[in-house]
């Protein structure tokens, strides 16, 4: 359902289709604090696919609390919707 803290429920329509047509996407963390989030479809090229993991990454370790001490990424896995995840140590990622 629409919501405004999603900001799908807005005053400035031209601003909020502005930014869906750029490719915002939102992630949140479910109650393990596990995120699940698409970084692209199979049509997309593997360039494309690296660009939109490490924007997600950059935006994940930008979003760390201050407050939070020792590892902040524990692991992490990335998976085709029906396919087996493939692991990726954190402590290598790119940003």
């Amino acid at each position: 359902m629409p919501n405004p803290k999603s900001g799908t429920v807005t005053m400035d329509i031209a601003k909020a289709l502005e930014e869906i047509k750029a490719g915002k996407v939102e992630y949140r963390l479910d109650k393990t604090n596990i995120i699940h989030t698409p970084i692209g479809k199979a049509s997309f090229g593997s360039e494309k696919l690296q660009d939109n993991f490490n924007a997600l990454m950059e935006a994940i370790v930008k979003a760390k609390p201050a407050a939070a001490k020792g590892q902040y990424l524990k692991s992490v896995t990335v998976t085709a919707t029906m396919g087996p995840g493939i692991k990726v140590n954190p402590a290598k990622i790119q940003y």
